[in-house]
């Protein structure tokens, strides 16, 4: 790898799970950014949002970017409104590839209604909500983006593969078709 993965997307999409399958393939570090950023601050995203609003959670974000831009290539789970921020979205191009994980509202809300771990959710968990938020962020997402992939009906395992593929193709990431 020559350049950070920045997955992004909204809630629920698979950022995470699919961030350790492409540390798996491509033998590289990985970092889920929502779970630096609970651990540092010693609560949950909740509680950040609760004490002390969303602006605060969103500054987390954007100092942990800019640490991860000094860090040898790595793959990144992001925080679903992480691109919400213009500075966040040129930290993460001018050191990597953005690759945005999309799924149908009604597939996020299936995998993500059981729990209370989304303050951005809490209260309003329903498929029209959730697919109102998505249609606000799709501009943001889309325009911060290199490269998309569906998530919906596949596997993570499957979801890896296909982003490696399209990373391979990427000269961005090859050099004479030899991974680096």
């Amino acid at each position: 790898m020559k350049k950070h993965i920045f997955l992004i997307g909204f809630m629920g999409v698979g950022k995470t799970t699919v961030s350790q399958k492409l540390k798996a393939l491509m033998n590289a570090d990985e970092i889920d950014m929502d779970a630096v950023i609970v651990r540092e601050n010693h609560m949950t995203i909740s509680e950040m949002f609760e004490r002390f609003g969303e602006d605060y959670f969103r500054e987390k974000e954007t100092e942990l970017l800019r640490r991860i831009a000094w860090y040898k290539p790595t793959i990144v789970s992001c925080g679903g409104g992480c691109v919400m921020r213009k500075e966040n979205v040129a930290l993460m191009k001018a050191c990597g590839t953005i690759v945005l994980l999309t799924a149908e509202p009604v597939t996020v809300y299936h995998r993500v209604k059981n729990g209370t771990a989304r303050p951005v959710l809490n209260g309003h968990m329903n498929v029209k909500y959730i697919a109102g938020l998505m249609e606000k962020r799709r501009a943001a997402y889309e325009g911060a983006c290199d490269m998309s992939v569906s998530t919906d009906g596949k596997r993570p395992a499957q979801i890896a593969e296909e982003i490696l593929g399209q990373i391979t193709r990427s000269k961005d990431y090859t050099e004479g078709g030899n991974m680096l």
